[in-house]
């Protein structure tokens, strides 16, 4: 199959998908499943690969993100069930007034969304989005996507996040000054994706009334229900974050082969941290407040049925992903990019861009990108490492679409159909990777 032909065959899949889920109320599970088959067998892939290469993709994204859904509900729920999230949104709003709600939810996003994944930060913090907006009055789009955009930015563009750190290290960039250029560039990206955009898009589109995540982790407003303090909340919500910091900087804290080390390394890890998170919301949340142990247990079952849809949906995109890439569909995407004579600063944009389109995942654009841009950087003199690192970041942000899990998570959490996902999300995405691109070459310049 030519290049030409492999190209159009994935964007008319996407496109198919697009209309099958949005125009014809075909279940998005089943409409990702089918034209991610056909597309395999239109490029070619031997008969007897499709559905394992579909399988593999779904498994490898599920066996990190459907933990990270599960842990994540779980303490939400108990933010939720203790009062805690409503104290958190309490104190947020007499910190900043109503007015200006959206605003922190962009400043708690960039926060917190410095060591962990998208997904993780997402999961964590949209109790206290939900009791927010239900607080304010304000719609949900305007401080939930704020708060996306928040963790969005510091996904792609600042260490130590996972795969800006391992960008520095491919570049050999110096870490203080991309964590410096990182802010410098990032909250004003933020700023303009998040509640500037928020303020514009979410005029145009109402969200349906009822929202069955939102009735889970937020409870009625009760004046006289006592509330947990604003520290023993925010503990349980900042220790999984602590953990995933310290477990990033593990290396520098301790050396490599020491149990202080390998220590740091587990208790770093995602799936261990959300773990001790929740466990420390039972006891503190919980069982410290009078709920009982019958009741925690309840409280985590029922939260886990909203999110089986997102899960399934979440797999589904990473099906997709693993598709376009055994079908070389993604290998001819990156020798677009390769042969298109451009600056560094411009080319690891564009083949991180490329990348993420292709596979979904901005952590696979970023980390692939880097590794190879990093022997072409090197023979070109003038470029700054550290410049180099957020041009490819924001290349990895641009355009969520149907094969990306986050693409899915805002969908559902945010109750939202596929084409208002693609007039917030996706466009919160693009603006972030073209304005941080806009702001590198500006400061290249210097």
């Amino acid at each position: 199959m030519g290049p030409s032909f492999l190209l159009l065959s994935a964007v008319l899949a996407v496109v198919a998908m697009v209309i099958a889920i949005a125009r014809f109320k075909i279940n998005p599970f089943i409409a990702i499943f089918s034209l991610s088959l056909i597309l395999a067998l239109v490029a070619g892939m031997p008969p007897g690969d499709v559905v394992k290469s579909f399988e593999t993709g779904v498994g490898g994204t599920l066996g990190h993100i459907a933990i990270v859904i599960a842990l994540g509900t779980m303490l939400g729920k108990m933010l939720a069930e203790s009062g805690g999230a409503e104290q958190i949104a309490n104190t947020l709003i007499a910190l900043f007034g109503k007015r200006n709600a959206h605003w922190a939810m962009m400043f708690i996003g960039f926060i917190v969304g410095l060591p962990v994944f998208f997904e993780v930060g997402f999961v964590l913090l949209m109790p206290i989005a939900f009791n927010v907006a239900r607080r304010t009055g304000m719609s949900m789009l305007m401080i939930g996507l704020p708060m996306v955009a928040g963790l969005s930015v510091v996904h792609g563009l600042i260490p130590p996040h996972p795969a800006a750190l391992l960008a520095v290290q491919a570049y050999q960039a110096d870490m203080g000054h991309t964590i410096f250029w990182g802010v410098l560039i990032g909250l004003p990206v933020a700023a303009l994706a998040g509640p500037i955009f928020a303020s514009i898009v979410s005029r145009g589109i109402i969200l349906p009334a009822d929202n069955p995540i939102e009735a889970t982790l937020v409870k009625p407003h009760d004046d006289k229900r006592v509330l947990p303090s604003f520290g023993a909340t925010v503990l349980a919500i900042l220790l999984p974050v602590v953990l995933m910091l310290m477990g990033s900087w593990a290396d520098v804290i301790a050396p490599g082969k020491t149990i202080l080390n390998a220590t740091l390394h587990l208790l770093g890890n995602t799936d261990i941290a959300l773990l001790l998170g929740v466990i420390l919301s039972f006891i503190t949340l919980g069982v410290m407040r009078g709920i009982t142990r019958e009741e925690i247990l309840r409280f985590s079952n029922e939260c886990l049925a909203p999110t089986a849809a997102i899960t399934l949906l979440v797999g589904a995109g990473g099906g997709f992903g693993r598709i376009l890439i055994d079908s070389g569909i993604s290998k001819v995407i990156v020798d677009l990019a390769l042969g298109a004579h451009i600056s560094v600063l411009l080319l690891a944009w564009l083949l991180a861009a490329l990348i993420r389109v292709a596979t979904g995942s901005a952590t696979v654009a970023m980390t692939t990108a880097a590794n190879i841009i990093a022997p072409l950087a090197a023979q070109a003199p003038g470029t700054k490492a550290e410049l180099l690192v957020l041009a490819t970041g924001a290349g990895a942000l641009i355009l969520s679409h149907v094969n990306d899990g986050g693409f899915w998570l805002v969908k559902e959490y945010f109750n939202m159909s596929v084409p208002q996902t693609f007039r917030t999300w996706t466009v919160i995405e693009t603006v972030i990777s073209l304005a941080a691109l806009a702001l590198v070459l500006l400061v290249s310049t210097f």
